[in-house]
């Protein structure tokens, strides 16, 4: 049975609003916070042999565990856990090398400050997030990030809703910052994203991890017939067959192109080896070159093939602009 949606009113919709406004305005009001306090964070975290251990209850502990991913994911390394389960044996993954990042809102949250004792004879360094400069944590804590908000968003002023939105405002801001000091690229970004499309963008993308290598890549030896370099390239599948010598070095390639030229050139094909048809001196790429770059060349010189070849000029791959389709590096 289908039901009706509810007839959401004005006043619905205006409320929605003021929550957009209200944790819009919690997220800027931050931005008079980045101080010398915020300096010493990332001081503390930059310069760190551990990990950033990133700790919070209830609302604030889910957000934690979105800081501690995007932390990890932008050269960062840092995990969450639960302040809860810490007691339980999980305080064995903090060392004495890690910065600790407890998140609370009140800065008063009871299983947090029992893991203050602990951290404190560990060793290991405390950078407090919460709303409230003179709570427990805040004061106890080596570096304190105030988070704090006007109101929630909430209209009893009671869900977690404003003040969420700014921790987590602010754990994006030091993670961003921490990339910027590292030199984090492009591609150390992918190198943490294989499986997503994120890492799979052809910016992102090397000639060697979409190229045919070993028996995919059609080859044929200066000394064959016409007739086996024909049967070279309908095995290969990408319209041409690499000319190699017995040490790989490229000496040219014979392509579909090549074989309607000879076709139209000689009236009888028997004699030829494909030495005699080939085209000599063919345009090439290296390995470690961007996708961009083999798809700009290809569609400069309107061919659909590239040999890829090391820095002495030695066949290590074979590129088919079909091969960029298929893997969606375009």
């Amino acid at each position: 049975m289908t039901q009706t949606p509810p007839p959401f009113s004005d006043p619905a919709l205006k409320l929605a609003e003021r929550v957009l406004r209200i944790e819009g305005e919690a997220v800027l009001a931050l931005i008079d916070r980045l101080d010398d306090s915020f300096r010493r964070a990332l001081d503390l975290i930059f310069t760190s042999a551990g990990r950033v251990i990133v700790s919070g209850m209830g609302k604030s502990g889910h957000i934690g565990r979105k800081i501690a991913a995007t932390l990890a994911s932008t050269g960062t390394p840092a995990f969450f856990v639960h302040p809860a389960e810490a007691g339980h044996g999980d305080l064995g993954m903090i060392t004495a090398a890690d910065v600790v990042l407890a998140i609370s809102n009140s800065g008063e949250s009871e299983e947090l400050l029992n893991l203050l004792p602990w951290i404190k004879r560990q060793g290991a360094r405390l950078i407090a997030m919460t709303g409230n400069p003179a709570s427990t944590l805040a004061r106890d804590a080596d570096v304190h990030l105030n988070a704090g908000v006007a109101q929630e968003a909430c209209p009893l002023n009671l869900a977690p809703t404003a003040s969420t939105t700014a921790a987590l405002a602010l754990g994006d801001a030091l993670a961003i910052a921490l990339l910027d000091a590292r030199g984090f690229s492009a591609e150390d970004f992918a190198r943490s994203h294989p499986g997503g499309a994120l890492g799979r963008r052809r910016p992102l993308m090397r000639v060697r991890e979409v190229m045919r290598t070993g028996e995919a890549m059609p080859t044929s030896v200066p000394e064959a017939s016409l007739t086996e370099a024909i049967r070279e390239i309908a095995r290969g599948t990408i319209g041409m067959t690499v000319i190699v010598s017995p040490q790989r070095q490229i000496l040219g390639i014979f392509t579909d192109g090549d074989l309607r030229r000879a076709l139209l050139k000689h009236d009888d094909l028997t004699h030829l080896r494909v030495s005699d048809v080939m085209t000599l001196h063919p345009r090439t790429i290296r390995p470690e070159k961007l996708v961009d770059e083999a798809v700009e060349m290809m569609e400069r010189h309107r061919i659909n093939q590239l040999p890829v070849a090391d820095e002495h000029g030695c066949l290590v791959g074979a590129l088919n602009m079909h091969d960029l389709f298929r893997t969606k590096a375009i």
